[in-house]
C-alpha cells in the first residue's frame, strides 16, 4: 500500500538552544508521535541489502556532512595525516557543480555561531566545496601558519581548562532548486531515509543508521522499513549526489566531541538530497 502521508510523521525529538528553555514547551503531541512510531517499527519490514537510489532528509544529510566530510576538513587532521593530505588536495573535484558545502560561525542565530573564536580570530563563513571542487578547509592560527593558508576562525576550546582545537561550527550544504515532491516523483524504486540513530566514520568510509525509512515505489512513499544502515565512501557518495533540494533545514540538537572536549555546541544544515548507488545493509 502506498502511504501518501508518510512524510508527515514527526521526526525523533532532538532540539537545542543557546539558552531558551521555552523550546521544550508544548511538545506533547511530538512525544506522542514518537511513541506511536516506536510501536509501528516493531512490525515494519526489514530491507533486503543492496545498492539503492536514496532520498535523504535534511537531518540525516546534515549528520552526514558533519561526520563524514566536516571532520576531514579540519586542518589539524589534514596536517598530521599524510593519507588525508593526499585525499584532501585543494582543487580536487568531489561532486557536481550543484554541490556547495560550507562551515561558518558567522551564520547568525545557531548553536555554533559566535563573533570570535578562542584565539580572537573573527568568525567567518568558509566554503569547503564550491561548485563541486574542494576549495577550503578549517584552520586555527597554528594550522594556518603551518600550511601557509588563512586562519578561518575555527579554533575552539570547550572552556578555559582546555587548549583551542580546530573544530566545526555550523556546517551545511547550500540548497538547490528542486522540491521534495519533484525529487520523490523521479524515483521509480528506492529508499527514503529520515534522521539518524548514530553511526561511525573511519577516514573516508562511513556507516549511518537511519531512524526511519520507507520504500519508494513509482514515485510515492510505500511501506515502512526498519534496520536501515547506509555505508560507503564519502567522496564517492558526494559524487553520486544527483539532486539537491530547495528546503534547507537546520538541526541544533546534540554536540560534537574531539580531543576530550565535548559536547561542543554545533549546528548542521542541509536540504533533501537524492543520491544514487548507496549501499544499504539489511536482511
Amino acid at each position: 500500500m502506498l502511504l501518501e502521508g508518510a512524510r508527515s510523521a514527526e521526526p525523533p525529538i532532538s532540539v537545542g538552544s543557546r539558552g531558551d528553555l521555552s523550546i521544550l514547551e508544548g511538545r506533547h503531541d511530538e512525544v506522542a508521535a514518537v511513541a506511536r512510531r516506536a510501536v509501528d517499527l516493531l512490525s515494519a519490514q526489514r530491507i533486503r541489502g543492496g545498492t539503492y537510489t536514496v532520498l535523504v532528509n535534511p537531518k540525516l544529510a546534515g549528520v552526514f556532512v558533519h561526520e563524514a566530510f566536516g571532520h576531514l576538513s579540519e586542518a589539524d587532521h589534514i596536517y598530521e595525516n599524510p593519507r588525508l593530505r593526499e585525499l584532501m588536495t585543494l582543487g580536487r573535484r568531489f561532486g557536481g557543480r550543484h554541490l556547495n558545502i560550507l562551515d561558518g560561525a558567522a551564520v547568525p542565530g545557531h548553536r555554533g555561531s559566535y563573533a570570535y573564536d578562542s584565539e580572537g580570530v573573527p568568525a567567518s563563513n568558509t566554503y569547503l566545496i564550491r561548485e563541486g571542487e574542494l576549495v577550503g578547509r578549517l584552520h586555527s592560527r597554528e594550522t594556518a601558519g603551518k600550511m601557509g593558508e588563512q586562519a578561518t576562525g575555527n579554533a575552539r576550546a570547550l572552556n578555559y581548562r582546555f587548549p583551542p582545537l580546530v573544530r566545526m561550527t555550523n556546517t551545511y550544504i547550500e540548497p538547490g532548486t528542486a522540491t521534495f515532491e519533484e525529487m520523490l516523483s523521479g524515483v521509480d524504486e528506492g529508499v527514503y531515509v529520515k534522521d539518524s540513530f548514530g553511526g561511525q566514520t573511519s577516514m573516508e568510509m562511513f556507516t549511518f543508521s537511519a531512524a526511519e525509512a520507507f520504500m519508494i515505489r513509482r514515485g510515492k512513499l510505500a511501506e515502512p522499513l526498519r534496520g536501515v544502515n547506509l555505508s560507503g565512501n564519502v567522496f564517492q557518495t558526494l559524487a553520486n549526489i544527483q539532486v539537491i533540494g530547495n528546503d534547507l533545514e537546520w538541526a541544533e540538537g546534540g554536540g560534537c566531541g574531539k580531543g576530550g572536549q565535548g559536547p561542543l555546541p554545533v549546528a548542521t544544515g542541509s536540504p533533501h538530497l537524492l543520491i544514487r548507488d548507496v549501499v544499504i545493509g539489511g536482511a
